[in-house]
């Protein structure tokens, strides 16, 4: 209740100072990727667009894939948060035709992909932190690979990987969750029982936080093959690791010139690992929306958020930062 309070009181007081605003801004799309980190990113700058700047903004359900594929044939949304560059093997060409543009690093620290057992797994059977130890014996990790949903990069990138490393031939069987939520659940699930589990994941996130995984050794990271194994059409799959990842907003060609007091508030907009892992573990400890977690950062962070925008937007916001 308390929560749902402030939500209000942020909202109505912000809103009677950004009326004035509104000739100043458009009508802006804006992904709501289907992760938490990149949903708490997008309610956060839907807030600040809204009440600092006066735009109107709608949020777009999407996820990588269906992001970059809108753009490259629409040129739209206007703003996509949260890009894992290098796991989007199509951003590269798109910033240079000038479809996207990138701000700013969303996660000042970049993002860690890669593939995990439990901590309690990794004491009790140290062999398992090793692809070889997990092949000698898949039943100990429960015979499955948990991994990401479809239409995001990494379910393209981990299903070539495993058809590199011919896991289904030799007893490992890829386990696709439908969300990232159940994906989340199932560590949480194997931690409660000390089970086996094997997937992937990645940080900064709540989960990794709350619950220790290890890495498990596979091999190194191959630029080419890591490309090859981004396309559903790839011919000949061979493994490669997740290069530490660069994590950015990038925004549709031409939306700076179009919106420049939104693009400047977005090319501020950075979170580091640790910020965002604290609101993702608040999130997820009290079982609260992605708008209740930005609500949460917009009320612990005012320190962070403030440098952020310009001269006009803060004083549009005062009664909030003071």
């Amino acid at each position: 209740m308390k929560l749902k309070l402030t939500t209000a009181a942020i909202a109505l007081t912000a809103s009677m100072g950004a009326t004035s605003a509104m000739a100043d801004c458009g009508e802006i799309s804006i992904t709501e990727m289907n992760w938490a980190s990149s949903a708490v990113v997008t309610s956060v700058a839907k807030f600040l667009m809204e009440q600092g700047y006066g735009c109107t903004v709608q949020k777009v359900p999407s996820s990588t894939v269906t992001a970059i594929t809108s753009i490259t044939e629409t040129g739209e949304p206007d703003i996509l948060t949260e890009v894992w560059a290098n796991s989007t093997p199509a951003y590269p060409g798109l910033l240079e035709e000038g479809k996207l543009v990138e701000l700013a690093d969303v996660l000042s620290d970049g993002g860690v992909e890669a593939w995990f057992i439990p901590a309690y797994l990794a004491e009790s059977n140290p062999e398992l932190t090793t692809w070889e130890g997990i092949m000698a014996n898949p039943a100990a990790v429960g015979g499955k690979f948990h991994d990401c949903p479809s239409g995001w990069a990494c379910d393209i990138i981990n299903n070539n990987n495993l058809k590199a490393l011919g896991a289904a031939d030799k007893g490992l069987e890829r386990f696709q969750h439908g969300s990232g939520e159940t994906l989340q659940t199932s560590i949480a699930a194997a931690y409660a029982d000390k089970a086996p589990w094997f997937g992937y994941y990645w940080a900064p996130t709540a989960v990794l936080g709350k619950y220790p995984m290890v890495p498990v050794t596979v091999g190194e990271y191959n630029a080419e093959a890591h490309t090859c194994n981004g396309t559903v059409d790839c011919e000949n799959p061979s493994f490669s690791a997740y290069p530490a990842s660069k994590v950015v907003t990038a925004v549709a060609g031409g939306f700076p010139e179009r919106e420049p007091k939104a693009a400047a508030l977005m090319a501020n907009v950075s979170f580091t690992n640790a910020q965002m892992g604290e609101v993702l573990a608040w999130r997820l400890d009290n079982n609260a929306s992605y708008d209740e977690a930005a609500v949460y950062f917009l009320t612990n962070y005012k320190d962070v958020w403030a440098d952020w925008l310009d001269d006009e937007a803060k004083a549009k916001l005062a009664a909030i930062l003071n």
